[in-house]
């Protein structure tokens, strides 16, 4: 089912309505900064193990990341950062970042797997931003790739949902999506380290 949400002004019904679906368990497929990506609560371990299974790996194994609200929620998720990695992330987010960082003990009972770390996203796009808001807590996300041997992403929710729709809840149309993902860095190791450049640039960052 495809849902129109706006993109700049989500409509508080329709994020109501997502919200309660993901509550009960449902996988979306939601807009970021960057590039459309299968989401479920952080709270709903079954909704994780359906997103595996659709990106065709066991769920102990996929390098999922956390949407957060802010740098204050992400607390919940991550052990202390330090000061330097801190102001990297400060300076980021919101935007088209993902940070790995230490993860706090709430992740292997989340995410049921041994991993000490976990990537954060605090996106700058209303809607997965409305939907956390709403939601009380993090999403679970990771990218939609695209069967194409070109294109890595598709960017156009009509054909994502002709696609994999009947195989998800729902799937926002909040415009097109990019074509990039995001700049993956890493913060475990004391300096930032970048690990993936994508859509958000690094000068003037590190």
């Amino acid at each position: 089912m495809l849902l129109a949400i706006h993109p700049k002004n989500p409509e508080p019904r329709k994020i109501t309505d997502v919200v309660q679906r993901l509550n009960r368990g449902a996988v979306v497929v939601c807009p970021t900064d960057t590039v459309y990506a299968f989401a479920c609560s952080a709270h709903q371990a079954r909704a994780m193990e359906v997103i595996a299974r659709l990106k065709g790996m066991k769920a102990n194994k996929m390098n999922l990341s956390l949407i957060c609200k802010d740098l204050s929620q992400l607390s919940t998720y991550a052990r202390a950062i330090d000061t330097p990695g801190f102001r990297v992330m400060k300076k980021a987010l919101p935007g088209p970042y993902t940070f790995v960082v230490p993860a706090s003990s709430a992740i292997p009972r989340l995410f049921k797997n041994n991993k000490h770390t976990v990537g954060i996203r605090v996106p700058d796009h209303p809607i997965p931003m409305a939907l956390v808001e709403e939601l009380g807590h993090a999403l679970v996300v990771t990218s939609v790739h695209d069967d194409d041997a070109v294109l890595d992403h598709t960017t156009d929710p009509e054909l994502i949902d002709q696609r994999i729709g009947h195989q998800v809840e729902l799937v926002i149309d909040g415009g097109m999506g990019g074509l990039t993902g995001s700049t993956v860095i890493d913060l475990t190791a004391g300096e930032p380290v970048v690990i993936r450049e994508g859509k958000g640039p690094v000068e003037g960052l590190l």
